[in-house]
């Protein structure tokens, strides 16, 4: 849970982490998929997927969307958990995670509202 030895100052040099990151970072890829789910099903209706980075990949497969959108996010939470501990600004980089949950929820509220309330074509 901390360094094993007082001369370690490595950014990542704990082997144990705590539970809470666990939850956090499943609850962010259950988020991701149901994100990537939504949007392609959005797509489907004649909506538009407005981010350039992965329009080519809406486009193409959503297969490939789904993998690439999950893969990315997946290193993302996977380095935020490692650094968590480290503080940046005098915040703890853990706190990004907890941000990133938090826009995860805000979007797939969106694309639920948009679902529902929203005559696509």
């Amino acid at each position: 849970m901390a360094p094993r030895r007082h001369t370690e100052r490595h950014v990542v040099v704990t082997d144990w982490f705590q539970s809470h990151w666990l939850a956090v970072s499943i609850l962010i890829l259950l988020l991701c998929s149901a994100d990537a789910l939504l949007t392609l099903t959005l797509i489907a209706r004649g909506g538009e997927e407005l981010n350039p980075f992965m329009d080519p990949l809406v486009q193409g497969s959503g297969h490939a969307f789904a993998a690439w959108k999950f893969g990315l996010t997946a290193a993302g939470v996977v380095l935020l958990t490692l650094l968590a501990r480290l503080r940046v600004f005098g915040k703890a980089v853990g706190t990004i995670l907890y941000a990133v949950l938090g826009m995860y929820a805000v979007l797939v509220g969106y694309e639920l509202f948009l679902l529902q309330n929203i005559p696509l074509d």
